[in-house]
C-alpha cells in the first residue's frame, strides 16, 4: 500500500527528530561506504554519536533549503566545494573557523569558517580491460579517444543534473576548450554513453560488475576495484584532469553545534585526515603533512586543471540547463 507523499514526509520529519535528539546528523554526499568508514572513525576518536542520511550534491542542498526555517541536520558533509559556496550565499550555513585552518591551503578553506575541506580527488576514466579486450577496442588515453565509434553505448557517467562529479567534468572542459567547444564535445560525446547516473560513484559500481566497461567519475572507486584486483585500468587524460574539492559545512541552526564543529575539528585533524588512507577511502588528503597511502596517486603525478570554485558555483544553473538543453536535446 502507496502512503500519500505528506505522511511519508511527516514519518521523515518525525525520524530526523528522534534522531537528532541524541545524535550529531549528518547530511552525507560521501559515497555512503567510505562515508560511514570516516564517521565511524570520528565517533570512536571522539565519542560522538554520528546519524548519516545519504543525499548526492544537488539533492542535498535543495533539502537543506527547503529545510531551512527548521533544520532536521546538522553538517553537510561533502559535495565539491562551489555546492557550499552556494549554501553559504544562501545563507544556509554558519561560520566556523577550526584550529587546523592554518595547516590548509587557500583552496581548502573559506576564509571565513563557512567550510572545509575533507579530501581531494582527481576525475579519471576507469576501464575493463578485459572487456575491451574482448571487444578489440582500445584504452582510451585522452578525453578525445572517447569519441571513438568503437564505445558506442559503452561510458557510464554521472548526470550534471544531479552530481557534482559530472558537473566538476563539465568545468574541466571548459577550462581547456572554452565553454562552447566544451558543449560541442559533450553533444559528440553522448551517442557513446550508455546512461548518465545520477550518483556520481555509480560508474564505479557499474563497472566493478561489468556492466559497462568504461566509467566516468573521481578516481577512489576505480582505485579500489584496481586494488582489488579487478582488472580495471586507471586512466589519467592526457589533456589533463580537474579535481574535487569535497568539503563540510555546520549548517545554520544546527540543534549540535557543538558536535559539529567537533567533526570539522577532527577531519582536518592529522588524525581525520590519516583516517582517509586508515579506512581505505583512497582519498587524497588536503594536508601537506598526511601520506595518502599506498596505491594512492600523488597529486603532482596527475596533469591537473584548476576551476575556479566562485565561477563554478555562479554559473552551475545556466550551465547544467544548457547541457540539458544543447546535449540531451531537452
Amino acid at each position: 500500500m502507496k502512503l500519500p507523499v505528506g505522511i511519508l514526509a511527516a514519518a521523515f520529519a518525525s525520524f530526523m527528530a528522534v534522531t537528532s535528539a541524541h545524535a550529531l546528523v549528518v547530511y552525507s554526499s560521501v559515497d555512503e561506504e567510505n562515508a560511514k568508514k570516516l564517521l565511524d572513525a570520528f565517533s570512536k576518536a571522539t565519542g560522538v554519536e554520528a546519524q548519516m542520511v545519504f543525499l548526492s550534491s544537488g539533492p542535498a542542498l535543495s533539502r537543506i533549503e527547503a529545510e531551512k526555517a527548521s533544520p532536521q541536520a546538522d553538517v553537510w558533509f561533502g559535495a565539491p566545494s562551489e555546492n557550499h559556496i552556494l549554501a553559504k550565499e544562501r545563507g544556509l550555513t554558519e561560520p566556523y573557523v577550526s584550529a587546523n585552518a592554518d595547516k590548509l591551503t587557500d583552496e581548502f578553506k573559506d576564509k571565513d569558517g563557512f567550510w572545509h575541506a575533507i579530501y581531494t580527488n582527481p576525475i579519471a576514466f576507469g576501464v575493463r580491460t578485459d572487456i575491451l579486450e574482448s571487444r578489440k577496442a582500445p584504452v582510451p588515453a585522452s578525453w578525445e579517444d572517447l569519441k571513438n565509434p568503437a564505445y558506442k553505448g559503452l561510458i557510464q557517467m554521472p548526470s550534471p543534473q544531479s552530481s557534482g562529479t559530472a558537473y566538476a567534468m563539465m568545468l574541466t572542459l571548459i577550462k581547456e576548450r572554452g565553454e562552447d567547444a566544451a558543449f560541442e564535445y559533450m553533444k559528440a560525446l553522448n551517442p557513446n554513453i550508455q546512461t548518465y547516473t545520477q550518483s556520481g560513484t555509480a560508474p564505479s559500481g557499474a563497472l566493478g560488475v561489468g556492466e559497462t566497461p568504461l566509467a566516468i567519475q573521481f578516481s577512489p572507486g576505480f582505485l579500489k576495484l584496481a586494488d582489488e584486483g579487478f582488472p580495471v585500468k586507471v586512466v589519467f587524460p592526457s589533456e589533463g584532469v580537474g579535481y574535487e574539492v569535497a568539503a563540510m559545512s555546520i549548517l545554520k541552526g544546527a540543534q549540535h553545534a557543538d558536535e559539529a564543529k567537533k567533526l570539522v575539528d577532527w577531519m582536518t585533524s592529522t588524525d581525520g585526515q590519516g583516517a582517509l588512507s586508515a579506512s581505505k577511502t583512497y582519498f587524497l588528503p588536503i594536508r601537506a603533512d598526511v601520506s595518502g597511502g599506498t596505491g594512492v596517486p600523488a597529486l603532482d603525478s596527475i596533469k591537473l586543471v584548476a576551476t575556479d570554485a566562485s565561477f563554478a558555483a555562479e554559473n552551475k544553473k545556466r550551465l547544467v540547463e544548457r547541457w540539458a538543453k544543447d546535449v540531451l536535446g531537452q
